[in-house]
This record gives C-alpha cells, sequence and structure tokens, in this order.
C-alpha cells in the first residue's frame, strides 16, 4: 500500500496538497496495520474473551468504522454520501453507542454502601448521652461586662 515517490508524478496534483496527500496516507497505513491486528484473532476468539458489554462495543466500532469507509468510499466516487441510506445507519449506530455509554456509565456510578450511609447519618444525628454532659472541670464560657 505505500507509495514512493516514484509512483507519484508531482505534476498529477497540486503541490499544495501534498502534506495532506502524505498525512492521509500514513493515516491509511495506521488503519491497514490495525485492522491486520484486529483480523489476526478470529472473531469468536476475541468475543470470549470480553464482557457483553464489552463485546457490545466492539461490535459497534467495527460497524461504525465500516460504515465511515464507505462513506469516504462513495465521496471519492462523487456520489454525496448524505443523501444515502449510509448516513441514516451511521446514526442509528451512533445512537447504540450512547445507548452502550449511558449503560457503562450507571455501571460505574458509585454504589450506595448502606452500612456506611447510616453509620455517617447516625454520627451526623449524635445526641449526647447523661455520661458525655459536660461537668464542672469544663470551664464554662466567661460573660462579657458592660464597661461603663
Amino acid at each position: 500500500m505505500e507509495m514512493s515517490e516514484d509512483d507519484i508524478n508531482m505534476e498529477d496534483y497540486p503541490t499544495e496538497i501534498h502534506d495532506y496527500l502524505a498525512a492521509f496516507e500514513r493515516s491509511l497505513v495506521t488503519v491497514d496495520e490495525m485492522l491486520e491486528t484486529m483480523m489476526s484473532v478470529s472473531r469468536s476468539e476475541l468475543l470470549q474473551k470480553l464482557e457483553p458489554l464489552e463485546q457490545a462495543k466492539l461490535d459497534l466500532v467495527s460497524a461504525y468504522a465500516l460504515n465511515s469507509m464507505f462513506w469516504v468510499y462513495l465521496a471519492t466516487q462523487g456520489i454525496n454520501p448524505k443523501e444515502h441510506p449510509v448516513k441514516q445507519e451511521l446514526e442509528r449506530i451512533r445512537t447504540y453507542m450512547n445507548k452502550v455509554k449511558e449503560i457503562a456509565d450507571k455501571k460505574k456510578a458509585s454504589k450506595l454502601d448502606k452500612g456506611a450511609a447510616s453509620r455517617f447519618v447516625r454520627n451526623a444525628l449524635w445526641e449526647p448521652n447523661p455520661e458525655n454532659e459536660p461537668t464542672s472541670k469544663t470551664p464554662a464560657k466567661a460573660k462579657k461586662r458592660k464597661m461603663d
């Protein structure tokens, strides 16, 4: 997939987009490497190692990536992807991604420790016992005298 300088004739495209094309090529190489890594493990083997919520995330990210690549393909073919059903599919996947995120956030939310909560409330509502009341050993507050 790598292109050498010999493969690209600088006269085939405007020189001002050379940096953009080089960055795009690097991105494609990165995506290709990620896909190779992902495809080196069988799907069933990968799913066995994941919890159900993680499996859903993997499926959604895979579907979103595939549809995003199809979006780019349509754009390169001169087809407006905004008018293609792929747009609705991406929105549908995004909706499910948000649902999975909500579930994950609820799972991460702190659980109420009932024992700790009852101890906190009991201590906050502390009432002195007769043995804990102040005695004569405790100095009383001095009254302020009015100076004439």
